[in-house]
């Protein structure tokens, strides 16, 4: 048996960041995720890292890791390899983050998202992230698509 769950590819360190519980807030310049609100979604890790730095300096510095911390992080996201369907995590409310946004709750954002410049962005809450029994093979689709789990390798 197997379910059947929207899924969508990120790459890495984001990958593992949302499946470890530390990015809690997703961010798109679209409302790709706001479908899927109250659903689960498959997290699927791509080949390719994300180019750039910003989440190393979100992870070091307001979030207060030290390298060790995020070396932790960065194994713990790569436990399966890349290319697989990894986990799931739980779809909330997706807003616009308004352009005029700043100090404190902006920070926080920043934090969730683990990332910076999130202004007239689509945000969208994570929550409930957890790893799979073991990593399904999958080629990475563009946006959404669906993908089907066997019910061993859920948690």
């Amino acid at each position: 048996m197997s379910v059947q769950v929207w899924c969508l590819s990120f790459r890495q360190p984001y990958a593992g960041l949302v499946l470890d519980g530390v990015k809690t807030v997703e961010s798109r310049w679209r409302p790709l995720l706001a479908p899927l609100e109250n659903r689960t979604l498959a997290v699927h890790i791509a080949w390719r890292d994300w180019e750039g730095e910003e989440w190393r300096a979100v992870l070091s510095g307001p979030l207060g890791m030290n390298q060790a911390q995020i070396r932790g992080l960065l194994e713990s996201g790569e436990r399966f390899g890349r290319g697989v369907v990894a986990g799931l995590v739980d779809v909330g409310g997706t807003w616009v983050c308004p352009a005029s946004l700043q100090g404190e709750e902006l920070q926080r954002l920043e934090r969730s998202a683990v990332l910076i410049g999130l202004q007239e962005k689509h945000l969208t809450h994570l929550s409930n992230p957890r790893w799979l029994r073991e990593p399904l093979s999958a080629r990475g689709g563009r946006d959404l698509w669906t993908v089907e789990i066997p019910t061993e390798l859920l948690p």
